[in-house]
C-alpha cells in the first residue's frame, strides 16, 4: 500500500481508507488495533480483522496501474503475505481462522529474507537462519571452498555446489575426511574408485542382542554368515531374512533374536563403506587418521568468530558472497603466519 501511495502521490492514510484497510495506515499493526491481548476473544477479533485487511489489499491491488518495478516489489510483498498466512493460520471444523499450533513445514521466519528457516543441529541445538560450510584442504591448511543453505536444509545437499568451486580449481584430491551428515552427499556416492573417505560411522544398536557387526559380509560371494554360520545371500540395500524355522532351533538365538519370523539384518546401500568406517574406529591408526577432522573445525570456529552469528544480508546469495570473503581472510592470516620467522621467547 505504500508503494501504491508513493507512485500516486498521496497519503497511506487515504489509500488504506480506500482499499478498506484502514489498520495498515497506523503506526503499526498492534497499535492500529488496540487490544488486550490477554482476552481471547480479542484476539480472535484481531485475527479475522487482519485477515480480511489482506484480502480487502488483495483485490484493492488487483486492478491498479504499477510501474513495472513497483509492481514486482507489490507482487513480492503479497507474495510473503500470502506465505506467512498458508504456514501460520490452520481452519477449525466450524471453518473459522485460528493459529496454527506447531511449525509448519519449511516455515518462514523473516519477513524481509525469504531464505531464512528453522533448523537444528542436534536434538537440543535449533538454528536459525543458515548453515555454513567449510572444505579444508589438510595439506595446505587453507579453506578451499565454503558452502551455504538454509538452516532446514540437509548438510548433504551442499556438496553439489562445494564440487562445482573444486572444479574450477583443478585440483586433484584422493581423501575426504567428513562429518558423518555428508555420507548420504552425491560427493561420496559417486566417488571415484580411488577416493578414501575418513568419517566417523553411525553407530550399530539393536539393543540386548547381537549387533549387525556381528555378521559377516561376505562381499566375494554376497553372502552374510550369522555367528551360527548361517549363509543366505544379500543385496545392497535390502533387509536379510534368515529363515524362521532355522532361527527357532539356533542355539544362539537368546542373544539373537526373539522375533517369531527369524532374524533380520538391513544392508545399507552402501555399507561396504560402513564396515571399512566402523573397522577404522578399533585401531589406534584409524583413529588418528580421523582426528586430522579437527583442523576444519577449528577453521569454521574462526571463521563464525570473524563472521558473527548473525547474518549481515539478506538472501542466500549476498550471505554466501561473505562466508567466501571471510573465508579469504582466513586463508591470508595463514599465508601471512607461514611467512613470519619463528619468535624467539625470553623468560
Amino acid at each position: 500500500m505504500g508503494v501504491l501511495a508513493g507512485q500516486q502521490g498521496r497519503g497511506l492514510t487515504e489509500i488504506a481508507a480506500e482499499a478498506g484497510a484502514e489498520i495498515v495506515g497506523g503506526i503499526s499493526l498492534k497499535a492500529a488495533l488496540d487490544l488486550d491481548w490477554d482476552d481471547p476473544e480479542q484476539q480472535q477479533r484481531a485475527l479475522h480483522l487482519i485477515l480480511s485487511s489482506l484480502d480487502h489489499v488483495e483485490a484493492y491491488l488487483t486492478p491498479q496501474s504499477l510501474s513495472e518495478k513497483n509492481a514486482a516489489t507489490v507482487e513480492r510483498a503479497l507474495a510473503a503475505a500470502q506465505q506467512v498466512r498458508a504456514q501460520d493460520i490452520s481452519t477449525t471444523e466450524a471453518g473459522e481462522p485460528t493459529l496454527r499450533q506447531g511449525v509448519a513445514k519449511d516455515r518462514r521466519i523473516s519477513i524481509e529474507d525469504e531464505d531464512m528457516r528453522h533448523g537444528r543441529k542436534s536434538k537440543s541445538q535449533l538454528i536459525d537462519g543458515y548453515k555454513r560450510q567449510v572444505l579444508r584442504d589438510l595439506d595446505s591448511g587453507l579453506v578451499r571452498a565454503v558452502g551455504l543453505t538454509r538452516a532446514n536444509a540437509p548438510e548433504a545437499s551442499v556438496t553439489d555446489a562445494i564440487e562445482a568451486d573444486l572444479a574450477h580449481q583443478q585440483i586433484e584430491w584422493h581423501e575426504l575426511h567428513i562429518d558423518r551428515a555428508y555420507l548420504s552427499s552425491p560427493l561420496v556416492l559417486n566417488r571415484s574408485a580411488d577416493m578414501r573417505i575418513y568419517c566417523k560411522a553411525w553407530p550399530v544398536r539393536t539393543g540386548a542382542h547381537d549387533p549387525k557387526t556381528a555378521f559377516h559380509l561376505d562381499w566375494e560371494t554376497m553372502h552374510i554368515h550369522c555367528p551360527n554360520e548361517i549363509t543366505v545371500p544379500f543385496t545392497p540395500g535390502s533387509t536379510v531374512c534368515f529363515p524362521a524355522e532355522t532361527c527357532a532351533a539356533c542355539p544362539l538365538r537368546a542373544r539373537c533374536t526373539q522375533s517369531a519370523s527369524g532374524r533380520h539384518v538391513s544392508i545399507h546401500p552402501d555399507e561396504r563403506l560402513l564396515q571399512e568406517l566402523r573397522g577404522r574406529h578399533l585401531t589406534p591408526a584409524g583413529r588418528a587418521k580421523l582426528r586430522q577432522r579437527v583442523a576444519v573445525e577449528h577453521n569454521l570456529a574462526h571463521i563464525a568468530h570473524w563472521q558473527g552469528d548473525r547474518a549481515r544480508y539478506l538472501g542466500l546469495r549476498k550471505n554466501l558472497f561473505d562466508l567466501r570473503r571471510t573465508a579469504v581472510v582466513s586463508n591470508l592470516h595463514l599465508i601471512a603466519r607461514a611467512g613470519q620467522p619463528p619468535l624467539a621467547l625470553a623468560a
